[in-house]
């Protein structure tokens, strides 16, 4: 048996036409995810334009440390995921580079989310939550935290999403339940994290960036 006839799934008669197939899927989700993050960041953008001072003295507030660390990590889970990939298009010899790297990716994603919540914890003791007790004085500044909270929380959902998925194909690897070579799965996989991170860096700079450079 091929690898290529081991990856063939129903309905599917040839394995080019399902990669194919495959491919178009994520990329008409990822067009959607893209849809729905840029409405958020115009939403942003709008609310920044009509409260920049506002904006500015919420975005000092925030921890640019977590903000730059997380970055860090996320850039290196792409250049992860990457190297699985087109190892994964070589030869099933690849195996445990494949393995070791979609470990490494699923390791950064779970330590972004570790920072992620070191961070949450810090802003939460410095009551920067909209609502009662908000700690900056201008009413614009909750605009900010809100929208800041509403997608670093989305952006934090869908990397979980991502980090289960990796370690479903790491189980299903490492077991040989599933084969690596040519599998369409990490192609599609490697997609969506890279979706993930590429969110990520249009955040970094709307949310930790604002009102430093003055």
């Amino acid at each position: 048996m091929t690898d290529a006839t081991a990856l063939l799934r129903e309905p599917w008669e040839r394995f080019e036409r399902q990669q194919r197939a495959g491919k178009f899927g994520i990329w008409i989700f990822l067009a959607s995810e893209t849809l729905f993050f840029g409405a958020l960041m115009l939403t942003y953008a709008v609310c920044r334009v009509e409260h920049p001072d506002a904006f500015a003295g919420a975005g000092r507030a925030t921890n640019i440390w977590f903000g730059t660390t997380n970055t860090a990590i996320l850039l290196t889970s792409s250049l992860t995921i990457a190297v699985a990939s087109q190892a994964a298009a070589q030869s099933e010899r690849s195996r445990t580079l494949v393995l070791t790297c979609l470990g490494l990716t699923a390791a950064l994603g779970f330590a972004f989310i570790v920072v992620k919540g070191f961070e949450y914890k810090e802003d939460i003791d410095k009551h920067l939550v909209p609502g009662a007790g908000f700690a900056l004085s201008e009413a614009a500044a909750q605009l900010f935290y809100g929208l800041y909270w509403l997608v670093t929380g989305v952006h934090a959902i869908h990397l979980t999403i991502g980090i289960v998925l990796v370690v479903r194909l790491i189980v299903l690897g490492a077991t040989r339940r599933i084969r690596l070579r040519e599998n369409p799965e990490i192609e599609v996989t490697a997609l969506y994290w890279h979706l993930v991170d590429i969110v990520w860096i249009f955040l970094y700079p709307l949310i930790y960036l604002p009102g430093r450079a003055s």
